[in-house]
């Protein structure tokens, strides 16, 4: 167990961000905080930069910004290391995402040009819809997983990194269930070297991180290293690991909504959801083997959230359906519809709509900002394997065996303050507020 104000490595040096999927996740990410270190933008959405967190009581008047109270990795001090499907340098592929004004872009241009991908570790059996060009050959996925550890070797020696951290941005890759072959890591590193179908491409770069000191954060609903062998290699090595699927749009939305409906007491009739979009993830998810692993990641918050087995009068028989469509028009413009059904006093119904124009990449970017600095703190900080501190940010949060996730937002966001001021010998914040009438 952590102890109580255990000693923080201070981050001393450069960190190194590896990203895979260079698509418009990742040039946001990337051309924002260059945006952000010239001055020319906020980080705002990211809780690292903006946040602040309340220490002692309500009259002691202590809340200074998260960033002042815990180490934190500063901007100027991030390099990008990335792997991508096609070889366009992150200017180019911020262009094509066209999620940021090609005027903010041009002025980032030398910055952004320099960021070049390496070749990717793909498969299309994982990802029916994309096929590339800028593919990385092996005999075996051990092989594969080799020339990452290398690279990853490489990229912190050339640029003189202290630290580093991976964070999964590529595509949702087809649904895969638990396999025998994922119970413990000798099963694992065989199946690896007799390229067994259950392992997929982003289990290879979990791997090749977790191998080479570098911890993981999973940004879709891929199993990925949700996984007995992995999370047995994180803590062998010391690791901190965390995932899936990063919470932005719509089921952000079910996560602040959901909660209120059962603070208060209100039944639910049924959720219908039903979004569109058009960039490289919504044609990826009009794929059904890919879909299916979204619609898992996004149906189970609810469950979890509302606890029908603990409030069946309320909760036992509510309808919950997820539809996905791509409409290319939309680019990374996502449009969430959803339709609640609910129901109060006397069991009178009563209805509540909304309507989510969102920009997916724009929720996305500050998350992954957020993930590889909390990552860098906790591997400093000697904090290893599942870091269930860090649900904030996860539509489908992985957590110890035999325990349910955690997706109230309120919650995970009081879970994560807490562990930040467990970290520095504070004491917890419980809102009992007694004290102040004795």
């Amino acid at each position: 167990m952590l102890q109580k104000g255990a000693p923080i490595a201070e981050p001393k040096g450069k960190l190194g961000v590896l990203l895979v999927g260079m698509g418009a996740v990742t040039t946001t990410f990337i051309a924002g905080v260059e945006a952000i270190r010239r001055g020319l933008a906020s980080p705002i959405g990211s809780l690292t930069q903006m946040g602040t967190i309340r220490l002692g009581k309500r009259t002691d008047g202590r809340s200074p910004l998260i960033k002042d109270f815990v180490p934190l990795a500063g901007l100027d001090d991030l390099v990008f290391g990335t792997w991508d499907i096609f070889d366009e340098n992150c200017y180019e592929a911020a262009m094509h995402a066209g999620v940021l004004e090609k005027e903010l872009l041009v002025q980032l241009k030398p910055q952004l040009s320099k960021v070049k991908p390496m070749p990717a570790v793909f498969d299309q059996e994982y990802v029916k819809r994309l096929s590339g060009t800028h593919l990385k050959k092996g005999r075996t996925k051990m092989s594969l997983a080799e020339q990452l550890m290398e690279e990853i070797a490489e990229f912190k020696k050339k640029n003189r990194c202290s630290r580093m951290v991976m964070v999964w941005c590529a595509s949702t890759e087809v649904f895969i269930k638990p396999h025998p072959v994922h119970k413990n890591l000798a099963a694992f590193e065989k199946a690896m070297r007799e390229n067994h179908k259950a392992i997929a491409p982003s289990m290879i770069y979990a791997y090749a991180a977790l191998k080479s000191g570098v911890g993981f954060a999973n940004g879709a609903p891929n199993l990925t290293v949700d996984i007995p062998a992995l999370i047995e290699l994180a803590e062998k090595q010391n690791l901190p690991i965390c995932g899936k699927d990063f919470k932005t749009g719509q089921t952000l939305m079910k996560t602040i909504v959901a909660p209120g409906l059962k603070a208060r007491m209100l039944g639910l009739h049924g959720w219908y959801s039903t979004n569109i979009l058009g960039n490289r993830d919504g044609e990826v998810l009009d794929d059904p083997g890919s879909f299916k692993t979204k619609e898992e990641s996004k149906l189970s918050v609810l469950e979890y959230i509302l606890q029908p087995q603990i409030y069946p009068e309320l909760y036992s028989d509510f309808s919950h359906l997820v539809r996905i469509n791509y409409y290319p028009p939309r680019g990374d413009n996502k449009e969430g519809w959803d339709n609640i059904d609910i129901f109060g006093w006397l069991g009178y119904p009563m209805q509540i709509k909304i309507d989510f124009l969102c920009r997916d990449s724009i929720l996305a970017a500050p998350i992954v900002l957020d993930l590889a600095l909390f990552m860098d703190l906790a591997q400093r900080t000697g904090m290893r394997g599942i870091q269930e501190w860090l649900s904030f940010y996860f539509k489908s949060p992985m957590c110890a065996p035999k325990l349910y996730p955690e997706h109230d937002l309120f919650i995970q966001l009081m879970k994560l303050k807490n562990t930040l001021r467990h970290l520095r010998g504070e004491e917890m914040i419980t809102h009992l507020g007694l004290e102040y009438y004795d």
